[in-house]
């Protein structure tokens, strides 16, 4: 594959992503009662927890990878999170609507994982990192 192709395409993948889970994230914080009745309607404990949570993950690491800022960790941590998410808020398989909901987070987990086994790619701030610790 073309070298600018693969930039880009790592680039977009990486961002599209991204701005999934802060799009969500910021809905959560627009609507904290509502999030937070949701989250405790699924039995989760320490809802308040779970909701800081949350926002750590969709605004905080998606900011993160978005910007290519150490995203084979912060990748990781945002596939385990959306798969515990599917488990515990999508788990009703026999209702359609839930079963796409838990099939869209088993994709973006793959998405993630690609993330993960890729890298970010060359427009990041972990290749900059890279390039300025290869010429120290």
């Amino acid at each position: 594959m073309n070298a600018s192709i693969q930039n880009y395409s790592a680039t977009s993948g990486r961002v599209l992503l991204g701005l999934l889970f802060l799009f969500s994230g910021v809905g959560k914080l627009a609507a904290p009662a509502a999030t937070k009745g949701y989250i405790a309607a699924m039995g989760v404990p320490f809802v308040d927890l779970a909701f800081l949570g949350a926002l750590v993950v969709e605004l905080g690491f998606a900011a993160a990878l978005v910007l290519g800022y150490r995203v084979r960790l912060v990748a990781a941590m945002m596939a385990a999170f959306t798969l515990v998410t599917a488990l515990i808020f999508h788990n009703q398989l026999g209702d359609q609507n839930q079963m796409i909901h838990f099939l869209k987070n088993i994709a973006i987990v793959g998405g993630l994982l690609q993330v993960v086994a890729f890298g970010a790619g060359a427009f990041s701030l972990d290749a900059r990192r890279a390039h300025r610790t290869a010429l120290a």
